[in-house]
């Protein structure tokens, strides 16, 4: 398996297939392949066991469907593009180390390579954590790749090294790391800061991989451009209107 990730800030992922290699996806990741790569679609890949444990996949934000790419007769290939500005990596997992992701981070991966949701490890982090902490856990052994917001800033923890991070920005950490919900100190600043009422503590020791860009900070600096009136000018309706697809299909 060849791989490159062409681009910049909105990059493509292009994997090269030997014949009867697999490639596996959540459902509705296609860009464009070569015509001798087939799709197959079921609730058993990516370590499902069943249906039960597709639907606990499903609950982590990923879908119930999982699509492995085959390549047939000869080698072929598979583009998978991001679908928000910001970076494509690729990353290695092996028995026994797992991977956390944030809800959409979960691109594409090698065969052998299982996701399912990451179960809580407070009560906190479920209810008042938010988006940023409905995290799908890669486990397994090969390949795969995630797509962050913006750009990524990676750091190691040491052992009882701990940094406070905005749920939302929080993209991706290895399992040894540690997490969990603190309050946002002050009462004015929770009432008054825009920040929220809580931040993820996480502790190490273990990598941790931070997105500068959140999906509700993007909705939020396109929000004006979207109109709710009357649009003067065929321009700037024809500019809201693209960017109103924008957002929708970044929250499909």
């Amino acid at each position: 398996m060849q791989t490159s990730i062409i681009g910049t800030i909105l990059p493509v992922l292009n994997v090269g297939l030997d014949a009867g290699e697999v490639l596996l996806s959540e459902t509705g990741e296609l860009s464009w392949k070569s015509p001798n790569v087939s799709l197959r679609t079921g609730i058993a890949a990516g370590g499902a066991g069943g249906f039960l444990g597709a639907v606990k996949r499903s609950l982590g934000g990923g879908g119930l469907f999982m699509t492995e790419y085959v390549a047939e007769g000869g080698p072929g290939f598979v583009a998978i593009a991001a679908k928000v500005p910001g970076h494509i990596e690729e990353h290695a997992v092996q028995p026994g180390r797992s991977y956390l992701v944030h809800r959409h981070g979960f691109l594409c991966g090698t065969q052998g390579i299982s996701l399912s949701v990451v179960l809580q490890r407070s009560l906190g982090a479920g209810i008042f954590g938010g988006n940023g902490f409905l995290l799908q856990q890669v486990s397994g052994q090969g390949r795969f790749w995630v797509e962050l917001g913006g750009e990524i800033v990676s750091h190691t923890l040491a052992a009882g090294e701990q940094i406070d991070v905005h749920p939302g920005h929080v993209g991706m950490f290895e399992d040894s790391v540690n997490f969990e919900i603190t309050m946002l100190p002050g009462l004015r600043n929770k009432l008054f800061g825009g920040d929220g009422f809580f931040l993820a503590r996480l502790t190490g020791p273990g990598r941790i991989w931070l997105q500068t860009l959140t999906l509700p900070n993007l909705a939020h600096a396109l929000s004006p451009y979207l109109g709710g009136g009357a649009v003067a000018g065929a321009e700037t309706g024809a500019a809201a209107g693209l960017a109103g697809q924008f957002i929708r299909k970044v929250f499909e």
